[in-house]
């Protein structure tokens, strides 16, 4: 039951960040950043068992492995994005966070290129000529 463990982390975080943010801000915001980043560390094992478990069923199905790994990239880009964005707006800097989700689309259009590229080969080769 990791997500009792996870959200008990938040739940205590939310506390003392309300806590200590009248004293101390800038402690309040740290401790936000570390806590966030502890949970993003404590589930990036569980992700890579999930990337293992759709490599190997790739593997069964004979699909092109570039194409699962450019899929997972962008997700990964997605959601480090979403994360990054998410602490800067907790720092109250609401026009940077929009920059970070801006720049984590448009690196999500770029790694989709390929697969778009792929997709429409494959329609043009299935229409008649």
């Amino acid at each position: 039951m990791e997500i009792i463990q996870i959200v008990g982390l938040g739940l205590v975080t939310t506390v003392l960040v309300l806590i200590i943010k009248e004293q101390k801000p800038m402690f309040a915001f740290l401790l936000t950043a570390f806590t966030g980043i502890t949970i993003f560390l404590f589930l990036i094992g569980k992700i890579s068992g999930v990337i293992g478990v759709l490599e190997e069923l790739a593997n069964k199905a004979n699909i092109n492995l570039i194409f699962l790994k450019t899929i997972l990239k962008i997700i990964g880009i997605a959601y480090i994005a979403e994360f990054g964005a998410q602490i800067v707006r907790d720092a109250g800097q609401e026009a940077m966070a929009s920059k970070i989700e801006l720049s984590g689309k448009v690196l999500i259009m770029v790694m989709a290129i390929p697969i778009v590229s792929a997709i429409i080969e494959t329609v043009v080769k299935l229409l008649p000529a």
